[in-house]
């Protein structure tokens, strides 16, 4: 059934390769500096390359905007966003996956009745906005030093047509890589909270991840698509919105893919924090949006006569509509999958404003008068919660998350059954006898778990600086949290 599911976003990652591949070849193809059937091969292993090695990135941002917590929900919200990129895609404008993604989550939240986390959005839309401006700032000056580059060192035709041609496979192959990076999260970031692969350790070197494997599987979807289907989308960003020369293809490339590495790098990310600098966040930004900008960027460079302003604006409309258009086709089909299919499209997830919650809040140095008046209230879910908070307290905005996640209602027991069914081969010896340690005892919420059984032994504990140990300590954790949950259901 997971493989059926999963369908979906395979179709998404279809969808992506054939419109999105456009903005990494499509200026080279255009130009006819490269062939489709050349750029295709290229595009297809560079994306799947970055999307298996650095894609985990921004699928975070994704999972905070919402999480989609059943697997028939994973495959509704996926179905909505690729459908609303493949009508864009036979219309022949050159849209991005993260709008169909982020507005097919939108629906999600909307049917669920789950809380919209606005700080995740914005920073999402906000992205939507510098991305573009970014893309076309990075154009003018990258045009300029090549400009310069050509003048200074009197590049004779024939060197230069050489030069460009292997340019545009260099930045090509860097941009493939990129939206493999950078758009992963978008097609399969939704199936990754109900995956049910298990991390794989090849000889204790390194680890396939469970969110890898599902990156894999997603980027051969991309790949296909690029090969099969994206020629009509290259083309109108290779003509389309101006006509370009070779120089400007190259650039227009560069400058694409740097601004989608730059939204991707958890390397940069980490240079930037570890130097008190302010980070660039990890967000999945429109590589439509990137390589539009930087072709009016150098248009712009060079007065501006020759845009297409009519192409360009139908574009634009088609960015506004495809957000909208998935979340109305994923709100529409989750009622129907839910009420004549008869799937489950989520779980519900329910809030008890329980004492030791309480604790954990004012130790965060959250005020919690007018919360203790919501003492061992439940809530059947977050809308309702979030209601109640409204016209009991004064709760800050930036507080909320904290009470929301401090307060989830997750009843487990950790059993003696579940203690014999624990997946021996990816739990190490040491985590498997803390929870045997454990027999027994019972928790409320998640973080009361973690917290014990961190406690019973280092081997659950996070290790400062070891990312790789820690993103799969966090999947140990929901993998636990899942195996020893009740199925007790306090509201009805």
């Amino acid at each position: 059934m997971f493989l059926f599911f999963l369908s979906s976003g395979l179709f998404l990652g279809w969808s992506l390769g054939a419109n999105d591949a456009a903005n990494v070849f499509g200026t080279a193809v255009g130009s006819r500096m490269i062939s489709f059937k050349k750029a295709a091969i290229l595009c297809g292993i560079f994306l799947v390359l970055g999307a298996v090695i650095s894609g985990a990135g921004p699928s975070g941002t994704l999972e905070k905007l919402g999480t989609v917590n059943a697997i028939a929900g994973a495959f509704i919200v996926a179905l909505a966003a690729g459908i609303s990129v493949y009508i864009m895609t036979v219309m022949g404008y050159p849209v991005s996956t993260s709008q169909g993604i982020v507005g097919a989550i939108i629906g999600w939240n909307l049917f669920t009745g789950s809380l919209i986390d606005y700080t995740s959005l914005t920073k999402i839309v906000s992205s939507w906005i510098a991305c573009p401006i970014l893309s076309a700032i990075f154009s003018i000056i990258l045009y300029k030093l090549v400009v310069i580059y050509i003048k200074t060192f009197n590049v004779r035709m024939f060197k230069l047509d050489i030069l460009i041609r292997y340019g545009l496979v260099i930045v090509g192959i860097f941009g493939a890589y990129s939206l493999g990076a950078n758009n992963i999260a978008n097609v399969m970031g939704v199936f990754v909270p109900v995956s049910p692969f298990r991390d794989i350790s090849f000889m204790g070197i390194f680890s396939f991840t469970s969110a890898q494997q599902l990156f894999f599987i997603g980027g051969i979807a991309i790949a296909i698509g690029v090969i099969t289907y994206s020629k009509r989308v290259m083309m109108t960003v290779g003509t389309g919105i101006m006509k370009i020369s070779p120089v400007s293809a190259f650039v227009a490339v560069w400058a694409h893919s740097i601004v989608l590495f730059l939204f991707a790098s958890q390397g940069l990310e980490r240079f930037l924090i570890n130097h008190g600098l302010p980070s660039i966040p990890l967000v999945p930004v429109s590589s439509s949006q990137a390589i539009v900008g930087a072709v009016i960027g150098i248009g712009l460079l060079k007065g501006g006569k020759g845009i297409r302003w009519k192409t360009v604006g139908g574009i634009s409309v088609g960015w506004v509509v495809t957000p909208l258009l998935a979340a109305l086709i994923s709100f529409i089909s989750l009622f129907i999958f839910q009420n004549v299919f008869q799937q489950q499209t989520y779980k519900p997830v329910e809030y008890i404003v329980s004492t030791e919650a309480i604790e954990r809040i004012e130790n965060q140095g959250i005020p919690t008068n007018e919360l203790k008046g919501m003492l061992d209230n439940k809530f059947p879910s977050a809308l309702r919660f979030n209601n109640a908070l409204k016209e009991s307290t004064n709760i800050r905005h930036k507080d909320l998350n904290f009470i929301m996640e401090s307060t989830e209602y997750h009843k487990m027991e950790i059993t003696d059954a579940g203690i014999r069914s624990l997946d021996t081969e990816w739990l190490t010896e040491e985590q498997l006898r803390a929870l045997e340690k454990l027999d027994g005892q019972i928790f409320i919420h998640k973080w009361m778990m973690d917290k014990t059984i961190s406690r019973a032994s280092p081997s659950w504990r996070i290790k400062k600086g070891d990312k790789l140990f820690n993103r799969t300590l966090r999947s140990k954790f929901a993998y636990i949290h899942n195996l020893f949950r009740t199925r007790e259901v306090f509201m009805r």
